[in-house]
């Protein structure tokens, strides 16, 4: 893993496909929100929230999500994304993601994503289960 992603609990590896690029060459900007993507359903993942929201109903929505595009990323290229927690309130929290190039060496893109804590049968924001939070501290070792 690169010093880069030093301090992120979950880090996955993704290659960058030549399909990804654009008209100007480079990734398009929406492929980097699918980065995000990945990292942040590897997090959900080793929560084992699905399972948890088969029992409760209580999922992630996505509220909100930011990028800052660093430098831009082309093909060949393979990418690592981590996703760790940035903040946890009641009813939600902030994953940071980070994009690292491996041909670059490099930090290309930060960002963020909040994401609410959902009830979907009644379709309703709810409270951090007291076992959800116990898993992420898990997660992140604190």
């Amino acid at each position: 893993m690169t010093p880069l992603l030093e301090g992120f609990p979950v880090v996955v590896q993704v290659p960058v496909v030549w399909g990804e690029m654009d008209s100007y060459r480079h990734v398009n900007n929406v492929v980097y929100f699918r980065y995000f993507e990945n990292a942040r359903l590897e997090y959900f993942r080793r929560l084992d929230w699905f399972a948890f929201e088969e029992q409760t109903g209580i999922g992630p929505i996505l509220a909100s999500t930011q990028a800052r595009f660093k430098r831009p990323l082309t093909y060949p290229d393979t990418v690592s994304i981590g996703a760790r927690l940035l903040s946890i309130e009641v009813d939600r929290f902030t994953l940071e993601h980070r994009i690292v190039s491996h041909a670059q060496q490099a930090i290309v893109t930060e960002g963020h994503g909040v994401i609410v804590i959902f009830h979907y049968p009644s379709g309703q924001k709810v409270s951090l289960p007291d076992e959800l939070r116990k898993r992420i501290e898990a997660l992140e070792g604190k």
